[in-house]
């Protein structure tokens, strides 16, 4: 309705013009006025829902501090919750270089029944003018019954004279080309510096006995870190100038489970027909009171020679003793052995105990080798009724 005495035209006279009313609406305030307040109704109607859509979650347990509630009020408050479990499976390590190796020492052992249990050998042998006694040295190796894919072999030649390394080759040639070939051979060479004569006399002469040993400790040393490798748990040291041993003295030795075990050393010489049986290796023996007062006499650097008239000792030799027909598993505790024959477990070896090529407590290479094995509290045994048979070198009175 309009006013009393209002018309229409009247009316639309006093309305703005379009042209005005355009105008104002256009002008930049009034569009930034327009603008800021949908800005602030959009605002306001967000956070208004959102207080209300949070009034519709409930919060599950106490409305307290985590450090205020009981253990009742936890263990409820966690009863309905599932505590998620990542497996992280890593996939393998792939070492896909050969300059890099592993050898792990833990599988490597020394047992009783070596030959059920694969345990490989190695068999090591100082070689010096050696090429008469090679051919009768294979045929008694070849005839070992310990199974020949487990042995290596490794020998070393020094300081040599004669054709050793070509007769250790064709020998070697034979038996690896026959039925029961070995898992492998090893040749080392190496000269120390003996120019001494191998005869007899002067090889076995009191005045020798000093640079000879130490000469053949390094030999033996050399031989040793040479060969040995991870995989083996057995080192057996055996002269080339053995004429007799038993086929299963391997597997005989280990059935003993001793850290070092050495058999008694005789030979054979016939005289009037009969075989006098003579007794070859006075290194391995005990230890006594008088050879200990005459150690503590001598300078630190005396290898004190055993088995000679200059040294007295009263030593209680293996070789003078014992008899080939009685039980053969007869043992005795040594201090000191001999180097024909040795059976050593190789963690004896790992473990650093050597051959000295000094003087070590006045003793040096095998009887050396006896003595820092006991030290290290090491088993150093002999079987004095096992004989093994060397070579008859025709000794004179008061060499051994």
């Amino acid at each position: 309705m309009m006013p009393k005495g209002m018309t229409v035209k009247t009316v639309r006279g006093k309305l703005p013009p379009l042209r005005a009313l355009a105008q104002i609406f256009l002008r930049t305030r009034f569009l930034l006025a327009i603008f800021m307040t949908g800005l602030v109704i959009v605002f306001w109607q967000s956070f208004s829902g959102s207080a209300a859509n949070l009034q519709k979650f409930y919060c599950f347990g106490p409305a307290k501090s985590p450090l205020e509630i009981s253990a009742n009020e936890h263990n409820s408050w966690h009863a309905h919750q599932r505590t998620p479990v990542l497996f992280n499976h890593h996939e393998p390590l792939v070492v896909d270089t050969q300059t890099i190796q592993n050898d792990d020492l833990n599988s490597i052992k020394s047992t009783p029944e070596a030959w059920k249990n694969k345990e490989r050998v190695l068999i090591l042998t100082p070689l010096r003018d050696a090429s008469y006694y090679l051919a009768k040295y294979f045929d008694l190796v070849s005839q070992l019954t310990y199974p020949h894919e487990l042995i290596d072999l490794a020998f070393l030649i020094s300081d040599t004279k004669d054709d050793t390394k070509a007769a250790l080759v064709q020998e070697l040639q034979r038996i690896q080309k026959g039925v029961k070939p070995f898992r492998s051979v090893k040749i080392v060479e190496k000269d120390f510096g003996l120019n001494e004569s191998q005869d007899v006399e002067v090889r076995h002469s009191f005045a020798f006995q000093g640079p000879r040993r130490k000469a053949m400790g390094r030999a033996r040393n050399y031989l040793l870190y040479s060969a040995l490798k991870p995989d083996h748990s057995w080192v057996y040291w055996r002269d080339v100038d053995i004429v007799d041993s038993p086929e299963r003295i391997l597997e005989d030795f280990m059935s003993h489970d001793k850290d070092v075990i050495v058999p008694n050393i005789w030979f054979h010489r016939y005289q009037d027909g009969r075989d006098i049986e003579g007794r070859f290796d006075y290194n391995s023996w005990q230890e006594s009171a008088k050879g200990l007062a005459l150690a503590a006499k001598l300078p630190k650097d005396t290898i004190l020679a055993e088995g000679y008239k200059e040294y007295d000792t009263g030593r209680k030799h293996m070789a003078t003793m014992g008899d080939w027909r009685q039980d053969k598993d007869e043992e005795m505790e040594l201090d000191g052995i001999g180097g024909v024959s040795i059976l050593v477990k190789a963690d004896v070896h790992r473990s650093g105990i050597n051959f000295p090529a000094y003087a070590f407590e006045n003793q040096a290479e095998t009887e050396g080798f006896a003595k820092m094995a006991k030290r290290a509290g090491y088993k150093v045994i002999g079987l004095l009724n096992y004989v093994v048979w060397h070579i008859d070198t025709d000794e004179k009175p008061g060499n051994a």
